[in-house]
């Protein structure tokens, strides 16, 4: 019995040492190609200063609609490599993980998320996320994941992994989400905090796609000024296309003015109102990603199909609504 558990000790050992080795071959390996893969939407420097917390890198929407069915991820759990951490603000941040095949895209259609899994506390733990890079990146995609701290269990792990550790990812028909290209001419986006990366996925479909003459106005909420996301992509985008995209920033917890630019309270009926007036046209599709409060007073509970809220009481029906 003492050979035999000698045996087994070793053999526990030996698999502890050879996950070692092979964790410390993927970092790296892929910390020598990270900086081979093809950029798309985000810088990869790790130092970011109070002037640059919000310095996304400005590039123009790309299109690269992929359909359904050819994403790189399928049904079972693949583990990829963290490429790289970009501190956002001061509690977000882009992460960029490798590929299974690094001479490919991610092929994602737009929209749809993929399912991210760890192991934290020796428990399982899946959530959703839906990648901000799009098709034109290859070997590589992007997710902005905020640090919830103790209430995200995921968040935390994703924010606190070291570079070259792994995560599972997969991919199934359920995260297929609304497609582009949209049918509607006006597309009116409400969005809260992490919510708006699919905003930034299917705002990459509209305005890149250069036969569209869709509109978009972009009500997006946050706490503070220092917690936009995206605030200079955003912003290049609506000098870009100056009559194509609206973008009012609303913040809850900071001041705003004319001035400033940002407006002060969250995305309420009255804002509707001034911002766009025609959100019960045929014409208007709404889109809505944000917290559950957010859901609760525009359109009711994610999970729920039937419309509910602010936007319900606006007259819009529920066909006009999608709830990521």
């Amino acid at each position: 019995q003492g050979c035999h558990f000698l045996s087994v000790l070793y053999m526990m050992m030996s698999i502890r040492y050879s996950i070692t080795i092979q964790k410390a071959v993927w970092r790296s390996h892929f910390v020598k190609k990270k900086n081979k893969l093809i950029s798309a939407s985000f810088s990869t420097t790790s130092a970011v200063s109070s002037e640059e917390t919000n310095s996304l890198v400005v590039g123009p929407p790309q299109k690269s609609l992929i359909p359904p069915g050819n994403c790189q991820f399928g049904e079972d759990f693949v583990s990829v490599p963290l490429l790289s951490r970009t501190s956002v603000s001061h509690n977000s941040s882009v992460l960029r993980f490798g590929l299974p095949d690094e001479s490919l895209p991610l092929n994602l259609s737009t929209c749809a998320c993929i399912l991210a899994q760890a192991l934290v506390d020796q428990e399982a733990v899946i959530r959703p996320y839906t990648p901000i890079s799009t098709n034109v990146q290859v070997g590589s995609f992007d997710l902005l994941v905020k640090n919830y701290g103790a209430q995200g269990t995921m968040s935390t792990h994703l924010n606190e992994m070291e570079v070259g550790d792994t995560v599972n990812f997969k991919h199934i028909p359920f995260n297929v989400k609304i497609q582009a290209p949209f049918e509607q001419s006006h597309i009116v986006m409400l969005a809260g905090g992490t919510g708006i990366a699919p905003m930034i996925q299917a705002l990459h479909a509209i305005l890149g796609d250069v036969e569209s003459k869709a509109k978009v106005t972009l009500l997006y909420g946050s706490q503070t000024s220092d917690d936009i996301l995206g605030f200079d992509l955003l912003k290049q985008w609506e000098q870009d296309y100056p009559e194509r995209l609206e973008v009012v920033h609303v913040l809850s917890h900071e001041d705003g003015d004319t001035s400033s630019g940002f407006t002060s309270g969250f995305v309420d009926q009255k804002l509707l109102e001034n911002h766009v007036p025609d959100i019960n046209s045929d014409e208007t599709l709404v889109l809505v990603c944000g917290p559950p409060p957010m859901y609760e007073a525009l359109c009711g509970p994610r999970d729920v199909p039937e419309l509910a809220g602010i936007l319900s009481d606006m007259g819009c029906s529920a066909a006009q609504v999608y709830k990521f």
